[in-house]
């Protein structure tokens, strides 16, 4: 058999797509991260209506490539919570702001094999736009965030997701010394809130794009 790895992720995402739709999420399938822009750009923004898109922090996002495509799309009202040249201030004002857009584009920490969606955050504004206020929102998942359960999902954030991106973002957590987590106080600590997301409401609101590639941290 010819790769028999992605072979194995095709069998894998398949079911794990039956479980996020019994739970009340639309899902897509995607070969590639190219792939998961072409479904975003093709299959699912055109029957939104969408005038105006923000997002979260997500690697796999700007792998894929749909980030720079929606940055640059002057029909769109873009509230790019990505602009680094802005304030402290300012960037916090553009993250509150962007919980109200038509479109609302991230990733997720992990996704459980009975289709949770698990998500730790620092400030909150990435969970916040998946659970409420974005009017819809497209999570886009590579095969490396697929967890047998809650349990395993839990360890892979704190233990493999978050101190990669402490040290991605040059915090000075202790993760970012060890790899493991501490459950530390430091003020650079971005473990603060989690979500567990058993279900989707409304129905279909949040779309997830499985990627058979491993994308993000």
């Amino acid at each position: 058999m010819k790769n028999p790895v992605d072979n194995f992720w095709k069998l894998k995402s398949v079911l794990v797509k039956e479980a996020l739709e019994k739970n009340n999420f639309e899902v897509f399938l995607a070969d590639t991260g190219d792939d998961a822009k072409k479904i975003a750009l093709e299959d699912i923004i055109p029957g939104l209506n969408v005038k105006s898109v923000s997002w979260g922090g997500s690697m796999s996002f700007v792998a894929t490539g749909l980030f720079h495509v929606l940055n640059s799309d002057e029909s769109l009202t873009v509230l790019n919570t990505f602009d680094r040249s802005l304030d402290p201030e300012a960037q916090m004002a553009l993250r509150r702001q962007s919980l109200l857009v038509d479109l609302f584009v991230t990733g997720t920490n992990a996704v459980t094999e009975d289709g949770q969606l698990v998500n730790l955050d620092m400030i909150g504004n990435r969970i916040g736009g998946i659970t409420f206020g974005p009017k819809h929102v497209i999570i886009i998942v590579g095969r490396n965030k697929i967890c047998h359960d809650l349990a395993e999902a839990m360890d892979r954030v704190k233990n493999l997701a978050a101190p990669i991106n402490v040290m991605g973002l040059g915090k000075k957590a202790p993760c970012s010394e060890t790899g493991v987590c501490h459950d530390c106080a430091s003020p650079d600590r971005i473990c603060n809130t989690w979500t567990i997301t058993e279900k989707c409401f409304p129905k279909k609101r949040v779309k997830i794009i499985l990627v058979n590639e491993d994308l993000g941290f």
